[in-house]
């Protein structure tokens, strides 16, 4: 059963009053989040992979897509070893990437992009979630992140956000093929709260 949205009957100018209700009730605090994915960033760059003990940054520098995917994989880890038994990560269809086991309804969707500002959810993110799937509404958590270039071997986490998104949010690509789904300006602004930026 769909969950009821927190933002039902609620104007688009009051949405920022209610994400930030959302966020004080969550568990994890909005510092702690910060702590956790830049953590886990600077522990991409000091493990050595293979016998030879190579690094990323420094002998590997992997397409955006294997950061998002290493992010997605480590960050759910690493709030799991702070707060053992009452986190963990992704193990069934129908759970979110980041479990809060005492209450599903805190549990945590990651988003991470080298976008600029954007996240993006797949087609199946603009329709609501079968019986035996994870629900796409509820708590996310974006993470924008620069890419490896010759000019930047040393990329860094640009934007963190936390908030509260409802299905209907996304909006999937209308061409048959479209594989992607977005979110509008509005949304941005009023269900998510920036809770850290580079300098």
């Amino acid at each position: 059963m769909a969950l009821q949205s927190p933002y039902q009957n609620v104007t688009p100018d009051k949405w920022a009053s209610v994400t930030d209700k959302l966020i004080s009730q969550h568990p994890l605090k909005p510092k702690e989040i910060v702590d956790v994915v830049l953590d886990t960033w600077r522990s991409i760059f000091t493990s050595e992979i293979g016998t030879h003990g190579f690094k990323i940054g420094k002998d590997i520098f992997p397409k955006p897509q294997i950061m998002g995917a290493l992010l997605h994989e480590l960050i759910p880890l690493e709030i799991a070893a702070r707060h053992p038994k009452k986190w963990r990560g992704e193990k069934a269809a129908n759970d979110k990437d980041i479990v809060y086991v005492p209450d599903d309804a805190f549990s945590i969707e990651l988003k991470t992009s080298s976008h600029r500002a954007q996240i993006f959810g797949n087609r199946s993110y603009a329709q609501e979630a079968l019986n035996d799937k994870k629900s796409k509404s509820g708590y996310y958590l974006a993470v924008n992140f620069e890419k490896f270039s010759t000019q930047n071997c040393e990329p860094e986490i640009t934007l963190i956000r936390f908030g509260w998104l409802d299905h209907a949010d996304w909006i999937g690509q209308s061409a048959a093929t479209g594989q992607q789904s977005r979110l509008t300006s509005d949304i941005y602004a009023g269900k998510f709260r920036t809770l850290y930026t580079k300098s």
